[in-house]
């Protein structure tokens, strides 16, 4: 127990470590590219990291049991410990002691921390892109945001939120709109009615069913920019769980089932690694890690697989995502079934 919780801690450090910094060096791209304010980058990754530990935190237990037992069967401890006539549920239940703690964090992170997160992330990319913060805009760069709106300005005075030179595209199913202007000076910056007065220019709508292209010249003009929508994967990733529970869509119950299962498999995940950490004499303490790593792939895709197809209505909602942990369960029983039938016969 006190190898696992050691070898726990490191190797979630060291995980949480590496996902933070790939999480920052992706944000910083976007705020350097000015899709995403500078300030609003640390408080992503945190929240990218606080969604990430449902899955750190069982992967290091995983590995640490892996690597403990496969020690403690290199030094021929356990099989020491199994011929003075303890049981190999011993080896369990110390696992167990980890595990179900590790499992009900994770849970708790799943159902909890992760619609959290996920709601904070939202709005601070909201506040960023859709909010007209003309601090964080570039010039002569393309700043775009998550609905596609671009603006493009030779020169942009941050004190008096006025650009100019400027383009502003903005898409949408139907037409796309195009504003060439002189200058371009905030009115309303809120992420919900963001507006801008354009002075001397031409707007141009494109139409992308038919031929009713327009163009328009203009001295000024009121113009009220689209607010970023909420997609719909993000808004069922930021639901919370009563809010999944009522809903018939099978995302929802996809991405309730989804959070609802993290503590188990963690703990499953755990009692496969002490199955299948059993060594030889000598082999190695490292030996069983590419099998545990084949298996751990498995069941990693194994789960994103089910969520997509329970998500669009493939797979049934019954079993659905508890198929994996069903699975997972009935290969724990089969392995310690084997493990006692192996010592019986080298103890008989």
């Amino acid at each position: 127990m006190a190898e696992t919780r050691r070898l726990v801690m490191i190797i979630v450090g060291f995980l949480i470590f590496i996902f933070a910094s790939y999480s920052a060096q992706r944000y910083l791209t976007e705020a350097a590219n000015g899709t995403l304010a500078l300030q609003a980058v640390l408080d992503i990754v945190w929240y990218k990291v606080l969604i990430a530990l449902e899955m750190l935190l069982p992967v290091g237990l995983y590995v640490s049991v892996a690597i403990a037992l496969g020690q403690l069967y290199n030094d021929s401890e356990i099989t020491a410990i199994f011929a003075s006539g303890s049981s190999p549920l011993r080896l369990y239940k110390a696992v167990l002691i980890l595990a179900i703690p590790l499992g009900m964090l994770v849970t708790v992170l799943s159902m909890y921390g992760r619609p959290w997160a996920y709601a904070q992330i939202y709005q601070l990319k909201q506040q960023s892109q859709s909010e007209l913060d003309v601090s964080h805009l570039l010039p002569k760069k393309f700043n775009i945001n998550d609905s596609g709106r671009m603006i493009l300005a030779e020169h942009i005075d941050a004190t008096s939120d006025h650009l100019s030179d400027a383009l502003i595209y903005t898409p949408s199913a139907s037409k796309t709109s195009i504003y060439r202007v002189h200058s371009l000076e905030v009115i309303d910056p809120s992420p919900t009615t963001p507006s801008v007065m354009l002075h001397s220019g031409t707007a141009y709508k494109l139409d992308h069913k038919g031929t009713e292209d327009t163009e328009q010249r203009y001295d000024n003009l009121n113009l009220h920019l689209k607010p970023l929508q909420q997609s719909p994967d993000v808004k069922s990733k930021s639901a919370s769980a009563a809010e999944l529970s009522r809903s018939s869509d099978p995302a929802d119950i996809a991405e309730l089932q989804w959070r609802e299962s993290r503590g188990i498999n963690a703990i499953l995940m755990a009692l496969l690694a002490t199955a299948l950490s059993r060594t030889r004499p000598r082999q190695g303490r490292f030996a069983t890690l590419l099998p545990l790593t084949i298996l751990f792939t498995i069941i990693f895709y194994g789960g994103n697989i089910c969520r997509t197809l329970v998500a669009n209505g493939t797979l049934p909602v019954i079993p659905g995502l508890w198929l994996v942990p069903l699975l997972m369960s009935i290969g724990v029983l089969i392995l310690i079934a084997r493990e006692f039938s192996l010592l019986q016969k080298l103890f008989r």
